[in-house]
């Protein structure tokens, strides 16, 4: 139990290298350009701002 209390870094920095490498198999796993291909429309962006952007403070210009 001593080991685990002096090196728990180690364990940690292992754990962490697994993580990393099944994250870069599954990245290497994707196909970007099948999913470029087809790629699903965006909806419009409806954000309401039309409403409040008429009302401008701005000063006019003469």
């Amino acid at each position: 139990m001593e080991f685990v209390k002096s090196y728990w870094w180690l364990f940690f920095i292992v754990l962490l290298v697994g993580v990393l490498m099944n994250v870069y198999k599954d990245l290497k796993r994707i196909d970007h350009k099948k999913f470029m291909d087809n790629k699903p429309e965006l909806p419009p962006h409806r954000d309401f701002n039309d409403k409040w952007d008429d009302d401008d403070d701005w000063p006019q210009k003469k």
